[in-house]
């Protein structure tokens, strides 16, 4: 039962991967004159799109890399477990920021 989780998990992993470039080519910057609060909407996604491409990058190199070589697979470990919380942190600032821009404009 656990190896069904596991090639489930690796298939979601892949799937937010390819998603995590679709959302970076889709907020590719166009030369447009925008507003502050628009233009820092944009960079928390970028950052949340890519720190979570760093995400799925070291988890399939930890599936990848031997075990014998224990350096490579903490440091890649520890790239995911950060990569992992700077995504929390720039999903959650997304709607603070939304609702700091709506409390300033009132």
């Amino acid at each position: 039962m656990s190896s069904v989780n596991l090639v489930c998990h690796d298939f979601f992993v892949l799937l937010s991967f390819i998603a995590c470039i679709t959302g970076l080519l889709l907020l590719w910057e166009r030369k447009q004159q925008k507003d502050e609060a628009e233009e820092t909407e944009r960079i928390l996604f970028r950052m949340s799109f890519s720190y979570w491409l760093v995400y799925c990058v070291a988890f399939a190199i930890q599936k990848i890399v031997l075990p014998d070589w224990e350096t490579i697979m903490m440091s890649l470990r520890i790239t995911a477990a950060l990569s992992y919380f700077l995504t929390f942190s720039c999903v959650v600032s997304l709607p603070l920021h939304k609702l700091a821009v709506r409390h300033v404009e009132d």
